[in-house]
């Protein structure tokens, strides 16, 4: 079966750009009924909050996506201690002591040299007794993993190509020989993301990986790693990346288009899981009513090459599509929810959908078909407020249906001689006290004549 992950770091609320790596795992899972996993990539206590947690599963459910499982990775700390244990039996994973200053003097150095700026692995050549004098010193070491890039000796590194089809890009591939052994484990005795996400994708039983691009090299080292525990190597692709309209990259640290606030907006949820799966693709960019309609016609292998600009205005344009096609049975629970209901409501939400641009203002014209203008009416002339207060004397008798504002605007055209907008201009500020909204024949017939005269200026 199909198995997916998605794996946030519970430190902040999650962007679109974080939601377009979930929606497209979710969207590749449940397309072939697959299964999809949420994994909450919490090992740095410092930083990862339950709150965040907490908002993570809510986003996730706004959006559509229930995971089939949970998991934190701070309840599976044993899991990645055995598997260090079987890398340092092996001797792939070594301790180093350097600090970050001689790092970088190292770097520096080899740059000078014109040689790649990758750790040389001197750590390799230390002895028992050099270790001790250093662990003396009060020194801690961080955990390197050899990368399989050599024949015999460690310190002449050879080119080591490790290749794979890529479920996004097709064939891909990284020399080994081009990376520093990686650290898995800090001083401290902190896990790196590396091992755990590895040791995590082998013991959930993970098919298929699918992230953004720019952990394509991180691909390389840790498909060494899934050979070196043993573990079956899942599939993997890389999906560009989306970046705000100067370009930047998205980041949960500064809270940019965070879902969180994406659904305070008002946004509908749909709007935001078409924008996120597929701005930067071969697919148009257009509104669907499901996530399950969507996974019909998605595939990941569509996204492009490079990084998708995320234009809010287009996002805007997506969540007025959704609203202007939903029926009145799709919103009827939500209208309930503000207090719109009864024999008004039906023809209320038919009336007004095609006019909004957030759901949420459909308590606006609720309170004007109820009660009338919020504020008074802003005529911008005197000319004007005296030609509705005369036009109101011509309100129809008789019946009341969808042909008396014809009938009412027909009279009053042949008494004042205004048409157009002169003639409705007026009359709409008078009824509603804006200057566009529905269309006024279907407002003046859901009004009722009563209604319609108390709005006389």
């Amino acid at each position: 079966m199909i198995t997916v992950r998605f794996a946030p770091s519970p430190t902040g609320y999650i962007h679109i750009g974080n939601a377009r790596t979930a929606l497209f795992n979710w969207l590749h899972a449940k397309r072939r009924h697959g299964r999809f996993i949420l994994r909450l990539d919490d090992t740095d206590s410092a930083r990862s909050e339950p709150r965040f947690a907490e908002a993570i599963v809510e986003d996730l459910r706004w959006l559509g996506i229930v995971p089939d499982e949970t998991v934190r990775q701070s309840d599976r700390f044993a899991l990645y201690d055995a598997a260090a244990q079987k890398l340092k039996a092996a001797g792939l994973l070594y301790p180093c002591y350097e600090t970050p200053d001689e790092l970088e003097r190292r770097r520096r150095l080899r740059l000078s040299r014109r040689l790649p700026p990758v750790y040389g692995r001197e750590a390799l050549k230390l002895s028992d007794a050099d270790k001790a004098g250093l662990e003396g010193e009060g020194r801690q070491p961080h955990w390197r993993f050899l990368l399989p890039n050599f024949a015999d000796d460690p310190f002449a590194p050879q080119s080591t190509v490790v290749e794979w089809d890529d479920l996004v890009r097709g064939p891909q591939q990284v020399d080994l020989a081009s990376l520093s052994d990686p650290v898995l484990i800090r001083a401290d005795g902190t896990w790196l993301y590396t091992l755990p996400s590895v040791v995590d994708d082998g013991d959930l039983g993970v098919t298929d990986v699918i992230r953004g691009d720019d952990h394509v090299t991180n691909t390389g080292v840790q498909l060494a790693l899934f050979d070196a525990l043993g573990l079956a190597r899942p599939r993997f692709g890389h999906h560009n990346l989306l970046t705000d309209p100067t370009g930047a990259g998205l980041s949960k640290r500064t809270g940019a288009q965070s879902i969180r606030g994406l659904r305070a907006a008002g946004l509908e949820p749909m709007a935001v899981a078409s924008m996120a799966t597929l701005i930067g693709t071969s697919q148009p960019v257009k509104a669907f009513d499901s996530l399950r309609a969507l996974a019909q016609t998605f595939e990941a292998s569509s996204a492009s090459r490079s990084a998708a600009r995320y234009d809010q205005s287009e996002l805007q344009a997506l969540n007025r599509t959704i609203l202007h096609e939903l029926s009145y049975e799709d919103v009827e629970a939500r209208l309930r929810t503000v207090g719109i209901e009864g024999p008004d409501a039906a023809p209320f939400w038919q009336m007004v959908r095609s006019n909004l641009e957030r759901f949420e203002e459909v308590g606006e014209w609720w309170g004007i078909l109820q009660n009338g203008p919020e504020q008074p009416v802003p005529f911008e002339t005197d000319e004007d407020r005296a030609f509705a207060t005369e036009a109101f004397a011509h309100v129809p008798e008789g019946d009341w249906d969808e042909t008396v504002w014809k009938r009412w605007t027909d009279g009053v055209k042949a008494e004042t001689g205004r048409k157009g907008r002169a003639l409705f201009m007026p009359l709409r500020l008078a009824l509603t006290g804006r200057r566009s909204g529905p269309e006024l024949a279907d407002l003046v017939a859901l009004l009722g004549r009563e209604r319609t005269l108390a709005r006389r200026p």
